[in-house]
């Protein structure tokens, strides 16, 4: 049986809250990738300076209307986002929980294809940075975290179609989420991880893309010192319409949902922790429905 600093600390490495830069034919109104965080989403580290690296690949041939159904229009896209954050939790408490500080800018490469339309098109580069501040608690058996963060449209963009890998609009956001170490020993773990963005006036189109919700969840057990599984998804939804100077333009609200299996593990020896996830997206609608594979690497400096 494990003392419990270690599986608390090896939890922490591994979760967090993350944020990166939208995949362009799979989130329409979003900045926030879904899927981005897995197994104790809603943990955030203890004080300290923490680096992590975040390998996201996205595949993706289908393209669904507002019924779910698939429009025959010879769709590909595939998505590589390598993204480092810094991570600054602080000694400083408010209502018993310690304030953090984190930021990170996203590189990503695009590719998609869409043969009906003669479209072919990749391009590499900076995507939009992100800036957070956030509140985090931790208890024998709940971790809790708050934040507000805000996207500025760094990257390059460019009206649809496009590949490139910036937005092209600001984004404020909101997150709330938490973790429940069910038993004592804390070998299980069930956690939820929720955002609400606010979207501004895209520069390039003149329209206000729609809020969009996320939620995250995981449920996981260890198997081994330091070694977790566990079953992770996501859904993501288009709240509000897009709309234009001459009002709605997008009633049709886009929507994913996605479940797969997440392995984690720490090494307390080193302070680094290592996840990879795969999720399968088996519900789209007004999107693309594809997969997605998140390595991520933590450490602690």
């Amino acid at each position: 049986m494990r003392t419990h600093s270690t599986k608390p600390l090896g939890s922490l490495l591994i979760a967090g809250l993350l944020t990166l830069p939208s995949l362009l034919p799979a989130q329409p109104s979003a900045h926030y990738v879904p899927g981005s965080e897995g197994l104790d989403a809603a943990t955030l580290p203890p004080p300290g300076w923490w680096l992590r690296d975040y390998n996201l690949f996205y595949n993706s041939k289908r393209l669904n209307d507002s019924q779910g159904n698939q429009i025959p229009l010879g769709f590909s896209a595939f998505t590589y986002a390598q993204v480092p954050r810094v991570l600054w939790i602080t000694d400083t408490q408010v209502l018993g929980g310690n304030l953090g500080v984190d930021a990170l800018l996203p590189f990503v490469y695009n590719h998609a294809e869409i043969n009906a339309l003669g479209y072919n098109d990749s391009t590499f580069g900076m995507g939009d940075f992100f800036a957070e501040g956030s509140w985090s608690q931790h208890s024998k058996h709940f971790d809790t975290a708050l934040a507000f963060g805000v996207w500025a449209p760094t990257g390059d963009s460019g009206a649809p179609i496009s590949t490139r890998a910036g937005q092209g609009f600001w984004t404020y956001m909101f997150t709330a989420g938490a973790t429940w170490h069910v038993d004592d020993e804390r070998k299980w773990s069930v956690s939820a991880l929720n955002r609400y963005e606010f979207n501004m006036e895209d520069h390039d189109t003149e329209q206000i893309p729609g809020q969009a919700y996320t939620l995250e969840w995981g449920v996981s057990r260890e198997i081994a010192k330091g070694i977790d599984i566990g079953a992770v998804g996501y859904y993501q939804q288009q709240v509000t319409p897009t709309t234009s100077p001459i009002g709605s333009i997008w009633s049709s609200r886009n929507r994913v949902a996605a479940v797969g299996p997440e392995i984690s593990a720490f090494f307390p020896q080193w302070m680094l922790g290592v996840s990879f996830r795969y999720e399968y997206e088996f519900m789209a609608e007004n999107r693309a429905q594809g997969q997605t594979f998140t390595l991520t690497i933590t450490k602690k400096f």
